[in-house]
């Protein structure tokens, strides 16, 4: 596999989502809307991992950089610039977790703006929560949805495994100057965090994966009543955690 091209695909189709959304106040706001409702999602959900002096890095790290709504846009940039350069500057398996990454990012705004699009021709009156459900099961794509989870755990994994690898940490640290001279600094830093949260969650015995099973039987919960559930179950659920 050509890494660096599948990287560029990825935030190719990103950029291209971002200008389609852009391109209309409406669904822009549609977009917002939705990352917004997913984002408090999150935090209800897991609000006992977020508040926990054990899991709470690395709930933050989930909602900031793979949940939230932020803008990533600075770290798409340095993800398309420095993907032809990867394989030479990390090891392929920091190469993978990259991918990984720019793949999930990708799925995940094609779904958003799905949600966005329906949002905008649905009446916009109803509760966030009412309006979200409808966008949901009038977008489908249950196939994608497990696929957008089982890369979540497959990044979590693969950040556990990072933490094993000799001289690793030592290599962050010493491209923390050539990355902030080539205007890679969001890049690094999510690197890093990840690499450090996961690191020591490893150190400590079967933490790690205690975190990363939480998120996949609540999150495989979550994708099954939103799906299945009859719709009053499915609303009680996006507004109080599993």
């Amino acid at each position: 596999m050509d890494h660096a091209k599948a990287i560029r695909d990825s935030i190719d189709q990103v950029f291209a989502l971002r200008e389609s959304a852009q391109a209309s106040p409406l669904l822009a706001d549609a977009v917002k809307r939705v990352k917004r409702f997913q984002a408090a999602r999150f935090q209800s959900c897991y609000a006992d991992l977020l508040a926990s002096s054990v899991f709470g890095d690395a709930s933050r790290f989930f909602l900031e950089e793979l949940y939230g709504e932020a803008d990533y846009c600075a770290r798409d940039v340095q993800f398309a610039r420095i993907a032809g350069t990867l394989t030479t500057i990390f090891p392929m398996s920091v190469v993978g977790t990259v991918l990984a990454l720019a793949q999930l990012h990708a799925l995940t705004e094609e779904l958003d703006f799905s949600m966005a699009m329906e949002c905008r021709v649905q009446d916009p009156s109803p509760d966030d929560a009412t309006l979200y459900l409808t966008a949901w099961r009038a977008v489908g794509r249950r196939i994608d949805r497990q696929h957008q989870l089982d890369t979540v755990l497959v990044i979590g994994h693969k950040l556990v495994d990072l933490t094993r690898m000799p001289g690793l940490s030592l290599l962050l640290k010493l491209m923390r100057s050539p990355a902030a001279n080539s205007g890679l600094e969001s890049l690094q830093q999510f690197l890093e965090r990840g690499f450090k949260l996961f690191a020591t969650m490893a150190r400590t015995n079967g933490q790690a994966d205690q975190f990363l099973r939480t998120i996949e039987y609540r999150e495989n919960a979550w994708i099954a009543a939103m799906f299945d559930a009859q719709q009053n179950d499915a609303l009680a659920l996006l507004k109080k955690p599993i």
